[in-house]
């Protein structure tokens, strides 16, 4: 009775915690950074790069989102969505998964 019961509550133990990390998993954030392109990243998060991420996202590069602060990136999973804001200075609204994010609004800094 006693195994049964210790491997119930490791059970309910192991669902809980998955239960946790699905829980943070895309939820919808608002993140202030810069729009560039994937290749020069950190680099061109700055206000002289519009120019160079332009060119760079014209040759096939992907479009990110560097984080103020910490530089993270992330992958913008639909780049249609900041047409017209390349090099900008932003905060974008939308579902953030680990690395990437999927953009409902952007509004200029």
């Amino acid at each position: 009775m006693r195994k049964i019961l210790l491997i119930l509550f490791a059970l309910l133990f192991v669902l809980a915690l998955s239960a946790m990390a699905f829980d943070s998993m895309g939820k919808s954030a608002t993140v202030k950074g810069w729009i560039v392109d994937d290749k020069c990243a950190a680099k061109g998060a700055n206000a002289g790069a519009e120019a160079c991420t332009k060119k760079c996202l014209a040759a096939g590069a992907k479009m990110v989102v560097v984080e103020d602060g910490d530089q993270k990136v992330l992958q913008v999973e639909n780049p249609d969505a900041l047409k017209g804001h390349e090099g900008h200075h932003v905060a974008v609204t939308g579902t953030v998964n680990g690395d990437s994010i999927k953009v409902d609004t952007v509004k200029m800094m």
